[in-house]
């Protein structure tokens, strides 16, 4: 079976050196073979319950295959972690497993080595169908788990699948029965639960949750609940997690059976770790952030932010800034295959600048990370331990930094509390470089990177508004005028609900005063109530620039002594209106709803609508038929046919506007020129006569163009021709010309140029021609122009 990331064959065949083509030879008693199996099985078996953690030493002290000590001996794992010891031996003996540990510290070797010892004790093949199913909250940490699988378990005759999304589904759907080991996402494995009929999980022997809270969390929950829903009961189930949850909800879910709680780890941060926190302002972040990064060129570096395209936004403008080292962003926002590029490229960079949000927090093995940034307050504790971890990652040291603006600062109460070990560092102002203005520059040059900062600037917005703790989120305290100046903005953008959470809040502090009780026989007027909306003493004009004008009117009021006048607020006499009356007010209106009028050019409505529209004949018997279905390719004829109709029928409606537009301006020109013959008189002659003599002037030279002719043939020819081609003529020379017309349509004559040699006659032609007159002559030259 062919290698690849949504399925691969675990096991390897041996070849022989220098003849790889060559078959391999096995042993043909099988019974032997399978006596042997039996024998290997059943004295691992025995030994899991003599396993003592405090000799095993290495990973070959320990009761597991000859096959799965070999993938990892070739993996270069040798020496098991305190929780790999603890786990496996309880793992083998058939126990539920709550596995808690830090960061870094070796949790997915501890449940892949004994799923693989399960299924090998269990002799499932390749052909049982799924025996073992790992969960994991994003897709980087599947693929990670993964190639761990294939590689310490690539001798063992197993098939494993990545089921993700991104993926080829179509592929996966078809490969499901086949596969032994799933590592997937949530989502992706509830897909193929409901749709996919070759998906059976009836057998399945292990269940594998890694980062088992996010996985119960919130935002999981329905999916895993119908995940659980479609598994067995009879199972071994495993939960791992930095910080692993101990809600009995959530382990009544799961239809734990007396698990086993494993925690190695005395704090929940390594020690090697070495972290401290900084007090700014939100505006200065972005200046500390490029100073930071100016000052660790030669180091690998993950920047942690709140949104997707705050990471974009941050990863764009560095970019353009340029600061001397390799920059990438990882988002969820971003295609699958892009983010796999971007995460093993990473892991292979000496130095580079990672911006990421929290699907790189949890689970992700990058190698030799020197510092962990975080740009933005974290949630809670349980995802900054996480941050942290993807640095100090088993036995190796690291650093973390967290920016915190002042009102944020119950987050580091709240981090004493777990017992997380963090100071406070002051910064030297003089080291930090603001690049604003070169950013502002940029964002005036690039429209579209002007509008990524608009929407990184309300997504931070957003996020702090969505935080649950607010003892440490305060929207309203956010300065976002100076934010949006640190990020390149000259103008804040508009947040609406930030405006609505104002106006609620005003309205709610003049609501408290609609009920007012004051002393009449108080002659001091700053006791009177101001700005109380429905107080009779005052009318009040509100406007939605929000602006009170008040106007004091006067009552004259009798109290006697210790009566004291309570002034009640008006209540809205505004009722709700119910869809009913709605109905009933556009009948009364004569409003027809649901109605479209359609304007032509002149701006006149038009009667002729799509209801009305001239159809097809192939149209007309297509919707007179009463058939249950579409049939396709009748449909699709009864379409191209309404097209052809359509397109001759917009042919006709171009063709009578052209028409249109001639008549209207053959009668504007008939109209100038009666207006341009009143206005002029002809001194040899009268007005009759002129209009019967154009001018001529315009025309060449006849004798020139046609040769030499009679004078009074070729006047009267040649007036008679100009009389039929000229359009701005009047009406009467008009229908003398159309009376001496030919029926046929004539066609233009070829003038001849000047220096060109006219052709010769044809002899017939000659010989009829001597023998007529004048008169003739003109008839026939006649009948030959208009042929």
């Amino acid at each position: 079976m062919a290698e690849s990331k949504e399925e691969v064959s675990l096991g390897k065949k041996k070849q022989t050196k220098g003849k790889p083509n060559k078959k391999p030879k096995f042993n043909n008693n099988k019974n032997n073979r399978k006596k042997d199996g039996d024998d290997e099985v059943t004295a691992l078996q025995e030994q899991y319950e003599q396993i003592d953690i405090s000799t095993v030493k290495s990973f070959a002290h320990l009761p597991i295959s000859k096959l799965t000590l070999r993938g990892l001996k070739e993996s270069k794992y040798t020496v098991p972690t305190d929780i790999q010891r603890n786990t496996i031996k309880l793992a083998l003996n058939g126990k539920d497993i709550l596995g808690a540990s830090q960061t870094g510290s070796g949790k997915t070797l501890a449940f892949l080595v004994p799923l693989l010892e399960i299924l090998y004790c269990n002799k499932w093949s390749r052909f049982e169908g799924v025996g073992a199913i790992i969960i994991t909250p994003t897709r980087e940490l599947a693929y990670q788990i993964f190639e761990t699988l294939r590689n310490i378990g690539q001798y063992h005759d197993f098939s494993a699948g990545l089921i993700i999304g991104g993926q080829n589904l179509r592929f996966e759907r078809g490969r499901m029965d086949q596969v032994n080991i799933i590592v997937c996402t949530p989502g992706r494995l509830l897909q193929h639960m409901d749709e996919n009929p070759l998906f059976d999980c009836t057998q399945m022997k292990v269940l594998v949750l890694d980062e088992a809270d996010k996985c119960l969390d919130m935002g999981f929950a329905d999916t895993m609940n119908a995940i659980v829903a479609n598994l067995p009961e009879d199972r071994q189930t495993m939960l791992f997690s930095a910080t692993q949850t101990k809600d009995v909800k959530h382990l009544a879910r799961l239809s734990l059976k007396d698990p086993s709680y494993v925690s190695v780890h005395e704090h929940v941060t390594p020690k090697d770790l070495k972290q401290s926190y900084v007090v700014c302002e939100l505006h200065d972040k972005m200046a500390m952030l490029w100073s930071f990064i100016k000052n660790h060129l030669k180091q690998k570096v993950i920047i942690f932010m709140s949104s997707c395209k705050q990471v974009k936004y941050t990863f764009e403008i560095f970019s353009k800034l340029r600061p001397g080292v390799s920059l990438m962003a990882l988002y969820g926002t971003l295609h699958q295959q892009r983010r796999m590029d971007i995460y093993n490229s990473f892991c292979t960079k000496q130095f580079a600048i990672l911006f990421a949000t929290d699907i790189a927090s949890r689970g992700l093995d990058f190698p030799s990370v020197n510092w962990v940034v975080q740009m933005d307050c974290p949630e809670d504790t349980e995802t900054y331990i996480h941050r942290v971890g993807r640095t100090a990652r088993f036995k190796s040291g690291g650093e973390s930094l967290l920016l915190l603006m002042p009102s944020e600062l119950a987050m580091v109460d709240a981090l004493e509390n777990k017992k997380i070990p963090i100071e406070k560092i002051d910064i030297n102002a003089d080291f930090i470089k603001d690049p604003v203005r070169r950013m502002q520059s940029f964002l005036a040059m690039d429209p579209e990177l002007k509008d990524t900062a608009q929407r990184a600037f309300k997504s931070y917005a957003k996020a702090v508004n969505f935080m649950k703790n607010k003892d440490v989120f305060k929207i309203q305290e956010l300065d976002t005028d100076k934010y949006a100046y640190s990020l390149g903005l000259a103008n804040p953008p508009r947040i609406r609900f930030l405006q609505r959470m104002n106006k609620q809040s005003n309205a709610g502090a003049s609501v408290n005063n609609n009920r007012t009780v004051f002393d009449s026989n108080d002659e001091s007027d700053d006791e009177l109530p101001s700005k109380a909306p429905g107080n009779p003493l005052f009318s009040v004009a509100d406007d939605d620039d929000d602006i009170i004008t008040l106007k004091r009117k006067d009552h004259d009021v009798e109290l006697g002594e210790g009566e004291v006048l309570e002034v009640i607020g008006r209540q809205s006499s505004k009722k709700a209106i119910s869809k009913a009356k709605a109905v009933k007010k556009l009948i009364n209106k004569k409003i027809v709803a649901n109605s479209k009028i359609t304007f032509d050019d002149d701006g006149e409505a038009m009667t002729d609508n799509v209801r009305n529209k001239k159809r097809s004949e192939v149209a007309l018997e297509y919707e007179k038929k009463q058939v249950s279905g579409i049939d396709i390719e009748e449909a699709k004829e009864m379409l191209r046919e309404e097209d052809r109709f359509d397109k001759q029928v917009f042919r006709e409606k171009v063709k009578a506007k052209h028409k249109e537009e001639k008549k209207k301006l053959k009668e504007q020109r008939k109209k100038d020129k009666e207006d341009e013959d009143e206005g002029e008189k002809d001194d040899f002659g009268s007005d009759e006569e002129s209009e019967y003599e154009p001018d001529l002037s315009w025309l060449p030279d006849p004798d020139k163009v046609y040769g030499q002719k009679d004078d009074g043939d070729s006047d009267e020819f040649y007036e008679g021709k100009r009389g039929d081609d000229d359009d701005d003529n009047d009406d009467d020379h008009e229908e003398e010309v159309e009376e001496e017309k030919p029926q046929k349509k004539s066609k233009k004559r070829k003038l001849l140029e000047p220096d060109s040699k006219p052709k010769k006659k044809k002899n017939k032609l000659a010989d009829i021609g001597a023998n007529l007159d004048v008169n003739e002559a003109e008839e026939l030259a006649m009948m030959l122009l208009s042929k």
